[in-house]
Formats: C-alpha cells, structure tokens, sequence
C-alpha cells in the first residue's frame, strides 16, 4: 500500500473514472491518504463524482510517473466516511489549497470515501509490471 501512496502523492494529480449511465467520466484528483489499511479519497457530497460513485461505486484512477511508468487502481469506493480526524484535516487543507471553499474540516459537504476490492498494478517503463492486491 506504501507503493501505492508514493505513487500518487509524487505526482501533482492522477486521473479517477466513474460512469454516468454508460458514459464514463473523467476528472484529475490529488488527494490520497493511508490511515491504519485503509485508503482515504477526498470530495465533496455535491459534486458529479459523488453521485456517480453513489450509483455504481467501480472506479479506476490512473496516473503517470514521467521517467518510470504508470499506475492503474481498479477498485470499489466504500462511500461510508469514517475518516479519523487527521484524514479529515489533511484532506480540508489539501483542497483549500486547490481554490476549494469548506467553512473547516467539519464541513458536511466535505466527505471522504475508501477503496474495497482494489488492485493496483504498477507497469514500469523497463517492462516490469506488478499487481498489489488491496
């Protein structure tokens, strides 16, 4: 899982699919936190992927690591948010600081979902590929 995270956070975004209906959507994210064996992801409760992920819960994200390969985390989102606090405050200054506007840590819209049923395979640009099972 710490490969994982060193993945994503080196990067300045990755990329998180999700469907709408039979259309699959797109968009960057940068927010990804390890708390205990759980995987934390940052949105807010009224935004498109938040919906999307209500309604069919699959995503992928994808990122590209300039010098070294990629990284493909195919995974089910468990919107059940029970981020501790240090999730919570590390999530509420990671998207503040990207414009985001939340009255604190606290704020309802602000929510944080996990992934279940995850695998992550990291392709390095000699070739090499391996699968992490989360």
């Amino acid at each position: 899982m710490d490969d994982i995270i060193e993945y994503l956070t080196a990067v300045p975004a990755w990329y998180l699919a999700t469907c709408e209906g039979d259309q699959p959507r797109v968009r960057p994210f940068s927010f990804v936190m390890r708390e205990g064996d759980t995987l934390w992801f940052c949105t807010a409760t009224n935004k498109d992927v938040y919906h999307q992920l209500q309604q069919n819960p699959k995503f992928e994200l994808s990122a590209w690591k300039p010098g070294r390969g990629w990284i493909i985390v195919t995974g089910v989102a468990d919107l059940n948010d029970t981020a501790g606090d240090e999730v919570r405050k590390a999530g509420y200054e990671h998207m503040t600081a990207l414009g985001e506007t939340y009255e604190d840590w606290g704020d309802p819209r602000l929510t944080f979902f996990s992934l279940k049923e995850g695998i992550a395979k990291i392709d390095d640009i000699d070739g090499s590929s391996r699968s992490i099972e989360l």
